[in-house]
């Protein structure tokens, strides 16, 4: 299976998943935890709890979707492992699919991280919190998750039954999915924090389509770029100074630099 081909059949299936896990009036179907005595908590719209469960729902749908296309899905090994999944084929092709979540107002998102560019991002031949190499995946597609938040009255300090879930409001509702390889909806700019992580583009409708920066330059040009790219701290450790770029504009005149020193030399 070729990566165009995986990319269409994962874009299909993920078409199906907005009405899974909405109901008819756009709220999510999940209200709260229960035990085994079916007493209900509810939850509140923390975005690592809320991720999380929409993981865990979608896991199966997906498992079902390999199966039914002929692949096998396989989980990380280890939690903080990349990707959350990986797909292989009976030719033994493998597909990472990494799954992002963030809540949106508007025509934004909140915040997309993609990923360090650091470890296994530039030692792809190397097994570093993996358990396959980088460069052993045919392509490294993003499952993306967009919800909003509801302003709720939820009282965590209650504990409901199943019989009252009607009146549980859910923290999120509006869901929007979408798959993109990742070099095409990451941004010039680290993600938040001070984490090696490469920054996500945050509009909308370009997570759909794919429109970020590198989309019209190519994946070479996103992979020269983050694996060259360092913060402040991590360029004085590698004894480089300062950074030889922080944004594409920059990017360009360092390799217009390295290129007039290239033109010397054959001189």
């Amino acid at each position: 299976m070729t990566k165009e081909e995986f990319f269409i059949l994962l874009t299909e299936e993920v078409k199906t998943y907005k009405s899974y896990l909405e109901t008819d009036s756009q709220e999510w179907i999940v209200k709260g935890f229960i035990d085994i005595n079916k007493n209900v908590y509810t939850i509140t719209n923390d975005t690592k709890v809320v991720s999380k469960i929409i993981e865990i729902l979608l896991i199966p749908k997906l498992n079902k979707f390999a199966h039914d296309n002929g692949l096998k899905m396989e989980l990380p090994s280890k939690q903080n492992f990349y990707p959350d999944l990986t797909f292989k084929d009976d030719e033994g092709n493998l597909f990472a699919v990494d799954f992002k979540s963030s809540y949106y107002s508007g025509e934004s998102v909140n915040g997309l991280t993609l990923g360090s560019y650091w470890g296994y991002f530039r030692d792809r031949d190397t097994i570093k919190n993996m358990d396959y190499t980088y460069n052993s995946y045919v392509s490294h597609t993003v499952l993306g998750m967009l919800y909003k938040q509801r302003v709720v009255d939820n009282n965590e300090k209650k504990v409901f039954s199943v019989d009252e879930l009607s009146a549980i409001h859910s923290v999120i509702e509006k869901f929007i999915f979408f798959v993109q390889p990742k070099w095409k909806i990451a941004n010039d700019i680290p993600g938040s924090g001070n984490t090696r992580n490469i920054g996500g583009i945050t509009n909308i409708q370009d997570l759909i389509n794919g429109r970020g920066p590198f989309s019209s330059l190519g994946e070479d040009v996103f992979n020269d770029y983050w694996m060259g790219y360092f913060n402040k701290v991590d360029a004085r450790t590698a004894g480089i100074g300062i950074p030889n770029y922080h944004n594409l504009k920059t990017y360009q005149a360092y390799l217009e630099s390295q290129a007039a020193k290239l033109d010397k030399l054959k001189k």
